[in-house]
């Protein structure tokens, strides 16, 4: 690969990598401010960042949609109209969005009281995850917004505008826990704002942004014509659905992990953080590939589209590399970082390794996946994510884990085979270039 390509693959990767790098940074400083006030605060929030995941999920996946429509219309030199995308993503997120959270909202209470029977978590949880679901439509339009960036190879405002976002914050969120400044001291409830608080500045910056940079592109000013709206809705349903579903999945995951043992969830829980973290450089080479994809193949360039997915894989196969070797080769002491017990260490080891050893396949899936998605083929990833996910491998964990009693490695396994499996398929379809006849 020609340096020049190496170097178009980081300059658009590397600023998304650092955004998504910098939230996981941002999820561990929440766990400290929220862990000052106890143990049921804790597993308050804990619980409802689940919830508000699983909540924005779906409005989240217009972001691919956005990114591939804008990237195609750059390729095909019509650059004037590669922000009525955006603005079709931005009206999506305030018509989903606000009833979504308001809907949501009202029903908090009842959630928490079916999934928790402690009290104090219900109390601390409720205030909590309310004031997080009040951003829904804001966190909906700011993907939107890096969908757009990305297309155009701005990255930068992406990740300058995220991490804005969590400095705030933390200055929000830790003045309204404590009760700084002469505001009242609101505890877990004060987190929750503080969040939404940064989100909604995120949402200004990236408005101010637009109309500084994205007017020439038609923002705010060129109204998405019903056959975009089509457009966007036929890309986008499916992956908000596959978004959701794939949220939803890990909840069903840990359902059937705790028929095992406490013992099990508890490892569990650090190893799909763990794995969590290591997959974002696919996700944002993957990114990146969506957007190089998508303009070689307005171009016109089906040969150049698919050998740009090539390009970005090679480009990450030193990533994922590195990221392995302490899987493989430091896994006790990477364990010991998040558990102190020795029996659960050991618990951990061997599907930690697994972990490792699949990652350079997974990996390229992850790249494959959406690059896929940036060539418009939503629904393929849609219908081979879920159906691998849900009819083969939550099946055959809860066969393996609470039917046949094999253990946690056991389903570890045959998350590898599944994530394998799935790679295999992406790759393939790639390769078919059925997808160079999508017309977005």
């Amino acid at each position: 690969m020609h340096r020049e390509r190496r170097r178009e693959v980081l300059a658009l990767a590397l600023p998304i990598l650092g955004g998504m790098a910098s939230q996981n940074l941002l999820n561990l400083v929440d766990v400290w401010m929220v862990g000052s006030l106890g143990p049921a605060a804790l597993a308050a929030t804990g619980l409802a960042n689940f919830l508000n995941f699983m909540a924005v999920a779906f409005i989240t996946g217009f972001a691919p949609a956005v990114q591939a429509i804008a990237a195609r219309r750059i390729g095909e030199g019509r650059a004037a109209e590669a922000a009525a995308p955006l603005n079709g993503g931005l009206l999506l997120s305030l018509a989903i969005g606000v009833p979504l959270s308001a809907a949501l909202i009202a029903a908090t209470p009842a959630i928490f009281a079916a999934l928790v029977a402690d009290p104090a978590v219900v109390r601390e949880g409720v205030p909590y995850l309310q004031w997080r679901l009040v951003a829904i439509a804001a966190i909906g339009i700011n993907f939107s917004f890096r969908g757009y960036w990305s297309a155009v190879k701005r990255a930068d405002y992406y990740l300058r505008t995220l991490v804005t976002m969590h400095a705030l914050n933390i200055v929000f969120s830790y003045t309204l826990i404590h009760g700084l400044f002469g505001l009242p001291r609101m505890g877990t409830a004060g987190a929750g704002l503080g969040t939404t608080l940064a989100v909604v500045v995120g949402t200004a910056l990236y408005v101010y942004l637009g109309l500084r940079h994205a007017r020439p592109h038609g923002f705010l000013v060129q109204r998405p014509t019903p056959e975009q709206f089509r457009s966007l809705l036929r890309i986008g349903l499916p992956s908000s659905v596959q978004q959701l579903l794939f949220s939803a999945g890990f909840a069903v995951l840990f359902w059937i992990i705790g028929h095992i043992g406490t013992e099990a969830l508890a490892v569990a829980n650090v190893l799909v953080t763990i794995t969590l973290t290591a997959v974002l450089p696919g996700i944002a080479l993957g990114i990146a590939a969506a957007t190089l994809c998508a303009q070689a193949l307005g171009r016109g360039h089906a040969d150049e589209a698919q050998r740009w997915a090539w390009d970005v894989y090679a480009v990450g196969i030193w990533i994922f590399g590195a990221l392995a070797l302490p899987m493989l080769f430091a896994t006790r002491p990477l364990l010991a970082v998040f558990v102190r017990e020795p029996a659960l260490i050991e618990l951990g080891v061997l599907p930690l390794r697994l972990v490792g050893a699949t990652i350079l396949l997974d990996g390229l899936g992850l790249v494959m996946m959406q690059a896929l998605l940036g060539v418009g083929a939503a629904r393929l990833v849609m219908v081979v994510a879920t159906a691998l996910q849900w009819g083969l491998f939550l099946p055959l964990a809860w066969l393996l884990g609470p039917v046949l009693g094999l253990g946690l490695t056991a389903i570890w396994i045959a998350m590898g085979g599944y994530r394998l499996l799935q790679a295999a398929i992406f790759t393939w379809a790639w390769q078919r270039r059925d997808w160079a006849r999508i017309r977005v």
